[in-house]
């Protein structure tokens, strides 16, 4: 029984085209005969071939998800009489066109073919993803031979017009039906569709045309990016085919977390730690921001997770760096377990002075009574 051809490109079926074709783009560079010489693997590139045959084109895909192999196959065997209904619908959708789409593939496989695009993923700190700059990443890539200059054939010849199909990059198949003589047109099995073969391959790409190559590159990074943010870096995708252009390489962001900094849109957010006594009495302190230190003043009275802002020292806007979000500070009051007898002498007479002749309490009962909302 024939596999099933989604199963062979390792797609699901609501793959959409481009993933189809992606997918069949590195299935074939791996079974490739020119490069995998393990057993099996020429079968392999020719399974995998005719399952982007059949699934590249959106007609032959619709036919094939109704009917299956039978829809797309070319077999000469007579079909079941008593059901000829079903058999004229996958026999005229199935030759209908068929011819002008095969010449299509043909011309599109022999002509200049753009390289893939290539996926890198790079970790930022919190502050790198703040105020952005320069980063130097190192990638992988597919690079246009400098021996053959991409042609793939040794140094002095040239590929040379394939005599399988006389350099069409196509073959017909004539299939008898009840209903007559048709042509089944199909990429060419000794050229794969580029209509040209080589004697002489490039020593240096083994015939391919292109090299494997990692490259240092340096890329900037806006302010403001966020994780998820992607970049796009043009023409560092692997190199295309026959004269084709570059792919483009996207670079996907991640910012890491932060011990002291977090990012609520472009605010940034903290919390800090005072005593009770300058919640009481208000102060002015230094405090970290993503710009370094900065005065922060602490009014009087000010009470457990008050927000405080210190305005424009938040993230600036993505494409308007100008802009800029605030940093927001929560405040957290710690109130101590034990003091000493100097400092509760004090507290103790400002607890008389203010409850008048209530019953004498403890610190605790002090504390409690000033800071009763701290979480």
């Amino acid at each position: 029984m024939a596999r099933d051809y989604y199963e062979i490109l390792g797609v699901d079926r609501s793959t959409d085209k481009e993933e189809i074709k992606r997918a069949y783009r590195r299935l074939a560079r791996k079974y490739h005969p020119d490069v995998n010489k393990e057993a099996g693997a020429d079968e392999r590139f020719k399974e995998i071939n005719r399952a982007y045959e059949v699934l590249s084109e959106p007609e032959t895909r619709a036919r094939y998800d109704r009917f299956g192999e039978a829809g797309v196959s070319s077999g000469g065997g007579s079909p079941d009489m008593g059901d000829m209904g079903g058999f004229a619908d996958i026999f005229e959708s199935f030759f209908s066109g068929f011819s002008n789409t095969g010449q299509q593939q043909a011309r599109r496989r022999s002509g200049p073919s753009r390289g893939e695009d290539l996926r890198f993923d790079l970790k930022l700190e919190f502050r790198e993803a703040v105020f952005g700059g320069e980063k130097q990443i190192k990638i992988s890539h597919l690079e246009t031979c400098g021996t053959c200059s991409g042609s793939g054939a040794k140094a002095g010849t040239r590929p040379r017009t394939c005599g399988t199909c006389s350099g069409t990059g196509q073959v017909r198949r004539a299939t008898r039906t009840p209903f007559g003589s048709f042509t089944q047109v199909s990429t060419c099995p000794t050229c794969n569709g580029t209509g040209q073969t080589i004697e002489d391959k490039c020593e240096s790409c083994n015939g391919l045309g292109l090299n494997q190559v990692t490259k240092k590159l340096k890329i900037t990074i806006p302010a403001g990016v966020d994780s998820g943010t992607r970049l796009r870096v043009s023409n560092e995708g692997d190199a295309g085919q026959r004269g084709g252009p570059a792919g483009d390489l996207y670079v996907y962001l991640f910012v890491q977390t932060d011990n002291e900094f977090e990012r609520e849109g472009i605010n940034v957010l903290s919390e800090i730690k005072i005593s009770y006594l300058q919640a009481i009495l208000g102060d002015k302190i230094a405090i970290n921001t993503v710009d370094g230190k900065k005065p922060l003043t602490i009014p009087a009275g000010t009470q457990p997770d008050t927000v405080l802002t210190l305005e424009g020292l938040g993230v600036p806007k993505l494409g308007n760096p100008v802009a800029r979000g605030d940093h927001l500070i929560r405040i957290k009051i710690d109130i101590p377990t034990k003091i000493g007898s100097e400092e509760r002498e004090v507290l103790e007479k400002l607890k008389e002075k203010q409850l008048g002749n209530a019953s004498k309490g403890g610190i605790g009962d002090i504390l409690g009574g000033i800071f009763g909302n701290q979480k």
